[in-house]
């Protein structure tokens, strides 16, 4: 195979230096705009107040979690029944709790929603249906149980 000719040298310029480092740059400013503003869009903003304030009450909170870790109470996840919730709660050997007061606070995880109190109502023994409509999507919820004195207050999530 016989070669067409000498091979013809393309030299490296200023020009190609500069189309490197404009391309470069360029990508680099974009991926930080884009993370930027998914970064902002997406912080739902601080957990807490006062860092200082929520760590004077810490032992307080673990106080009250072994109360309520004794009273063996359980709730199941709450589970969507079209636009309502409904869980269920059962005592420390399994056995339905009746009567209980069942609230709850849903808060849009990314605060793009308003905060929305829950009533439930009791449809059968131990199974408990929200009052109020919670629309669809990601929502982190607060639940408290109310039964003779004695109360659970516990977290969830439902999408």
């Amino acid at each position: 195979m016989q070669s067409s000719g000498p091979r013809r040298i393309r030299r490296f310029t200023g020009y190609h230096m500069t189309t490197i480092l404009v391309v470069f740059f360029a990508i680099v400013i974009a991926v930080n705009v884009i993370m930027a503003r998914y970064a902002i869009g997406t912080f739902g903003g601080t957990v807490v107040e006062n860092s200082y304030v929520a760590s004077q009450k810490f032992n307080g909170w673990l106080k009250e979690a072994r109360r309520e870790k004794a009273l063996g109470w359980t709730l199941s996840d709450p589970k969507r029944d079209q636009d309502h919730l409904v869980l269920h709660v059962d005592e420390a050997s399994s056995v339905p709790l009746t009567g209980a007061a069942v609230t709850m606070r849903a808060e849009h995880p990314l605060g793009q929603a308003p905060e929305r109190d829950l009533r439930f109502m009791e449809i059968a023994p131990g199974q408990y249906r929200s009052l109020e409509i919670l629309p669809a999507g990601r929502w982190k919820l607060r639940i408290r149980v109310v039964q003779t004195g004695h109360e659970l207050d516990t977290a969830a999530e439902v999408y």
